[in-house]
């Protein structure tokens, strides 16, 4: 739909209707009201390029995805994401999906940045010492992270005390007497991926300097995965006591093998613990622990609110927002 037939079916010249509908401030009220419903009638948006050269904004939020790790398909990503870009398009901000390919340098997300279509960047899996976000703020973009790293400066981010929750899930086993505690893991060097590592292992220490992690297995987070090296450790002759996991896939494979074996509940279970809980459409009947976070549709409103705050200019250091899990026992699912 163009101008020129906004125009003519008000009466009015293009170059008012181009100037209302791109935010100047030398249209009446009442006409301006006139020009928006008439757009709005008609499905017309104002033209991106336009309104970039009045605002200074593109209106788009790119999130970087790496694609060598878990599928967008996850449900973990996916309501996340569907929260994140309604949150935004009610600001008509688009959010568009970037896939990062570190076979490129990242070459590909700098050229976007160079080109002006981005407002800032939303990244996830983020790293100890992370090549991306050092170059961001070297280049003076803005961003905000799901996750940390360590950064000479202050920046925006989003993230859980992913120590913490580890952490729980071990002490709760001891509590109970149990030692002989398994732990599936990650092989990716993501920060939360060694910080869940590092909380279980600690627990563990500061029980007892005794008692080592023997069974800490470090794989690619799968159903597959944590179903075979599950499968490996029953087939021992000294089996867990309990096992922790760090990801909802691999603690799948691990209650599908604990179920075949009949060790998923009934007097000889051994206790899952399964971070972010089991998947929604699991097989899975039976519950398991589960250490919690966020709602996936909060993490949304969060990480939205704050991208909107990142946008008008908020001081970085206070855009950094840390969540603390909690522990749901099996008794409390029932």
């Amino acid at each position: 739909m163009s101008l020129k037939a906004i125009a003519a079916a008000l009466g009015l010249s293009v170059t008012t209707v181009s100037r209302a509908l791109n935010g100047y401030d030398d249209v009446a009220a009442a006409t301006r009201k006139r020009i928006e419903d008439e757009a709005t009638s008609r499905g017309y948006r104002p033209n991106d390029a336009a309104r970039r050269l009045k605002t200074g904004r593109a209106n788009t939020i790119g999130l970087v995805f790496p694609v060598s790790t878990a599928s967008l398909n996850d449900s973990y990503y996916s309501e996340m994401l569907q929260t994140l870009d309604l949150r935004l398009a009610q600001h008509e901000i688009d959010l568009v999906i970037l896939p990062d390919k570190p076979q490129d340098q990242h070459r590909t997300l700098m050229r976007m940045l160079r080109s002006g279509a981005l407002d800032a960047l939303i990244l996830t899996h983020t790293m100890p010492h992370d090549a991306r976000l050092e170059r961001l703020q070297q280049k003076g973009f803005r961003f905000l992270t799901l996750g940390r790293s360590q950064l000479p400066q202050p920046y925006a981010w989003f993230d859980y005390d992913n120590y913490a929750g580890t952490l729980l899930a071990a002490e709760h086993c001891l509590q109970q007497g149990l030692t002989r505690i398994a732990y599936l893991g990650g092989d990716e060097p993501c920060t939360y991926i060694i910080d869940r590592r590092q909380g279980f292992v600690d627990a563990l220490m500061q029980h007892s300097p005794s008692i080592a992690p023997t069974m800490l297995a470090a794989l690619p987070m799968t159903r597959r995965s944590g179903y075979q090296q599950t499968r490996l450790w029953l087939a021992q002759d000294i089996a867990p006591q309990a096992i922790v996991t760090d990801c909802a896939p691999l603690g799948e494979g691990a209650a599908i093998a604990l179920q075949q074996a009949g060790r998923l509940s009934g007097p000889h279970a051994i206790p899952l613990y399964v971070y972010d809980g089991l998947p929604h459409d699991t097989i899975i009947e039976d519950p398991v622990n589960a250490i919690l976070q966020l709602s996936q549709q909060r993490i949304g409103e969060c990480v939205a609110e704050m991208v909107l705050q990142l946008l008008e200019g908020a001081p970085l250091d206070t855009l950094q927002t840390l969540w603390q899990p909690t522990l749901r026992l099996t008794s409390d699912a029932q």
